[in-house]
């Protein structure tokens, strides 16, 4: 397979690493970080340079490009250090162009090219996590409205989004599940932020729904049709995750290259020592799979010819494998490492959550091996 980028995808490449190199951004990311804050000014930047269009179909003034243009600028701005898990929405437009009314798809794209945070998913509960059968949020018919009313927890974004498509089940006939586009501004909903171990610039919420007002206009999709939507978009979240886990992991593998040939100890650089050269021969193994693994699934994707457990499998070997990277990368660092506020800690904190976020391993492992066996019956 050609892993070689065609000219487009080399320009779109370059152009976002001549933005990484305008100013020192990783002052900037570390302000958001310890705020807590999306890093609005950066995305808006990104989304001037058409980031956010990179999938959107030319007849709505996107570039229609594929998966492997969007997993190349990935990785080249998590090499330079970009904090890409805020990025997840800016690719995100086809769901809202393939399930949205036009009156809700003019709504969301009336913020293409601002870098603003838009929209997100709310599935999780309390009691329902990657399996949707305890779900409880309901909505009710009553008098020409419809009534929105439940708990949903460790909603990504949930605290700056103006909308929220909410995963609920009808009380007249719990078998249904239907998705709604949920106005965030609506009387009847409570935000609770949430403090996460990583993944700092991006919000967490647990989101209250009482008896929360809602028009037949705001169904998002089709009713009933709720979980499978969910399990339509399941892959290309996974693959974001995946595509950002090996550009933080490319960005601590050469920061601690660096590191490693200048810094001394005992008298030599500690590169010359075989135990940190051990570490640099698997880190380097460790990326060359993943890219290897993201780009095939990519192509595959372009190509229709991508499979089942495909994403799942990238995300969960991405997620660890990047993890060992980082890990190792902190122990070469060492003191340096864990000490101050350098970006490989940043990244450290930040993989241990995409191993829950996203998908457990857990749940990985059982899409991926459903996938493999099915194959084979």
């Amino acid at each position: 397979m050609d892993f070689s980028l065609d000219e487009d995808q080399q320009l779109m490449v370059q152009t976002v690493a001549e933005l990484m190199a305008q100013e020192n951004w990783e002052a900037y990311f570390q302000q958001c970080e310890e705020a807590h804050q999306y890093p609005e000014r950066f995305v808006a930047q990104l989304a001037a340079l058409g980031v956010d269009s990179i999938l959107l179909p030319e007849d709505r003034g996107g570039m229609g490009s594929g998966w492997v243009t969007l997993a190349a600028v990935w990785a080249e701005l998590g090499r330079l250090g970009a904090p890409t898990y805020v990025l997840y929405q800016l690719p995100a437009w086809d769901t809202i162009l393939r399930e949205g009314t036009a009156e809700q798809i003019d709504k969301i794209m009336a913020y293409q090219g601002t870098g603003k945070q838009v929209w997100n998913s709310a599935m999780t509960e309390p009691g329902a996590g990657s399996g949707l059968g305890a779900l409880q949020t309901t909505y009710t018919r009553r008098d020409g409205k419809v009534y929105l009313t439940g708990h949903k927890t460790f909603i990504t974004s949930s605290a700056h989004v103006p909308y929220l498509v909410v995963m609920s089940r009808d009380s007249a006939n719990p078998d249904t599940f239907t998705e709604w586009l949920v106005d965030m501004s609506l009387p009847g909903i409570t935000k609770e932020p949430l403090e996460k171990l990583g993944l700092r610039m991006d919000s967490c919420c647990e989101i209250y729904f009482d008896e929360v007002e809602l028009a037949e206009t705001d169904l998002f999709g089709t009713e009933g049709r709720g979980f499978a939507r969910g399990v339509d978009d399941f892959d290309f979240e996974r693959f974001l995750v995946a595509c950002s886990d090996y550009g933080m992991a490319y960005c601590a593998f050469e920061d601690a290259a660096r590191y490693a040939n200048q810094r001394e100890q005992g008298g030599e650089k500690i590169a010359r020592y075989q135990l940190t050269q051990e570490k640099f021969c698997n880190m380097q193994i460790r990326l060359t799979n993943m890219r290897n693994m993201l780009f095939e699934i990519a192509w595959k994707f372009d190509n229709g010819l991508m499979g089942r457990g495909d994403c799942s499998m990238a995300k969960y070997y991405c997620a660890r494998a990047s993890f060992e990277v980082v890990d190792d990368a902190l122990q070469v660092f060492a003191g340096i490492g864990i000490t101050g506020n350098h970006r490989v800690a940043r990244f450290w904190r930040d993989l241990r959550v995409d191993r829950v976020s996203g998908g457990t391993d857990e749940m990985m492992i059982l899409t991926s091996g459903r996938a493999v066996l099915k194959a084979y019956r």
